[in-house]
């Protein structure tokens, strides 16, 4: 245990100062040149190693996937369109692609509605109450979803015989019902709705903190006004406040879809893809580390990718708007 605590240690020091060091150096070269040009020069030096990193771990890895992606499972010979064919006809990835759509179509929805009413709820509270609410909210964010998925593990945890460990069994059978296989319930997809509430529970922090600081930037005189005109409360609210913080919901929106897009830590942990809950992260994962098919991993990052782009152009644009109003 002391000996990986010294690994941190030195690793974090080694970073920090290798790229103290790293920006010293740069700095020093760019004050050789003269002064207009040392002006001009100076804030390219200064990204210069992020651009760099985003070559090599970005870039590069993504021309090389979308290249491996039309070569066939040793990434050795061209295959064409063989490994999206054979996805997008597979009774399995359709399925995958259903349970992607799902967790794409109701966890962002349910994060930023979830979100907004707690956000609105807790700022009606007395000062304390309220930063004690958001405290406790905001926790499950400090969880990696690793970690997280662990401790539901143990919430629907079941077992055919004996004690249940399960939170959730444990209360089924106190009550005199039968314990549940909760996870193994891919009936109208139960078992994945209970991984969405997980991931509901450690999302809903976040938007939370965000959609509160944009209501409280609202301004009063329009709440006012809208009492005035003889508004009531919900229709305040709608019709007065959600208008103006649209921008924020807009982009706790897109965060979280893109999140949920690329899902793999909780199905991994929880089920691993099993009783009809897989998802194209995980999807992924097998195709690269249990069948090492490398062609097919890849054109799962492909199509990924391609689903992703037009997201990440919206919210590019939406932000140039926000920035414009």
């Amino acid at each position: 245990m002391a000996l990986k605590i010294l690994y941190a240690v030195l690793t974090v020091v080694v970073g920090i100062g290798a790229a103290v060091a790293l920006y010293w150096l740069l700095n020093k070269l760019v004050e050789l040149l003269p002064g207009r040009l040392e002006a001009r020069v100076k804030p390219y030096a200064y990204i210069l190693p992020g651009y760099v990193a985003l070559t090599f771990f970005l870039i590069y890895p993504g021309i090389l996937t979308v290249i491996n992606s039309f070569k066939d499972s040793t990434s050795e010979n061209w295959v064409g369109f063989a490994n999206f064919t054979k996805l997008l006809s597979s009774h399995d990835f359709q399925q995958t692609l259903i349970n992607t759509l799902l967790w794409i179509i109701i966890v962002p929805a349910l994060t930023v509605a979830i979100g907004l009413g707690v956000a609105t709820l807790a700022d009606r509270l007395s000062p304390p109450g309220e930063k004690l609410t958001k405290t406790l909210i905001f926790m499950p964010m400090a969880i990696s979803f690793v970690g997280a998925g662990t401790v539901w593990k143990y919430i629907y945890a079941y077992s055919s015989g004996g004690d249940q460990i399960g939170l959730l069994n444990a209360i089924a059978t106190k009550l005199g019902h039968s314990p549940v296989a909760w996870l193994s319930l891919s009936h109208f997809h139960v078992n994945s709705l209970l991984l969405m509430v997980m991931l509901l529970w450690a999302q809903v922090g976040y938007a939370m903190v965000l959609l509160s600081s944009a209501i409280k930037g609202v301004p009063e005189e329009t709440i006012e006004a809208a009492s005035i005109d003889g508004a009531t409360g919900l229709q305040t609210f709608f019709q007065v406040v959600v208008p103006q913080i649209m921008g924020t919901i807009v982009t706790v929106f897109i965060t979280v879809l893109i999140t949920v897009m690329k899902i793999f830590d909780i199905v991994y942990v929880m089920t691993n893809g099993s009783f009809n809950t897989n998802v194209v992260g995980t999807e992924f994962f097998n195709q690269l580390f249990t069948f090492f098919d490398y062609g097919t991993a890849s054109a799962i990052v492909v199509l990924l990718m391609i689903a992703v782009i037009p997201v990440m152009v919206y919210q590019v644009r939406h932000f140039k708007r926000e920035e414009a109003v």
